[in-house]
């Protein structure tokens, strides 16, 4: 699994963060979606890294601008899985 954040400039409020994470979801396959226009970012699980060009125009597509694009390896956490 992969954990991609992205840094996005022009989310205001919760509606924003909603039609980022409906672009996000349109664009890629992706098993989780979240976004916080207070901090600025949008974090995305998925089972491969999604295409940086594909989010990247959706996302502007919705009127926000995309800052920067990280992937990293993600090793879900919980209960049952700490080590």
């Amino acid at each position: 699994m992969v954990k991609t954040t992205l840094a996005i400039d022009g989310m205001m409020c919760g509606m924003c963060e909603s039609h980022v994470n409906d672009a996000v979801r349109a664009a890629a396959s992706v098993k989780k979606v979240s976004s916080s226009h207070k901090k600025g970012i949008c974090e995305i699980v998925s089972d491969a890294p999604p295409d940086e060009a594909a989010l990247r125009g959706a996302i502007e597509a919705t009127g926000y601008h995309v800052l920067s694009y990280r992937s990293e390896p993600f090793e879900k956490k919980g209960f049952f899985g700490r080590k």
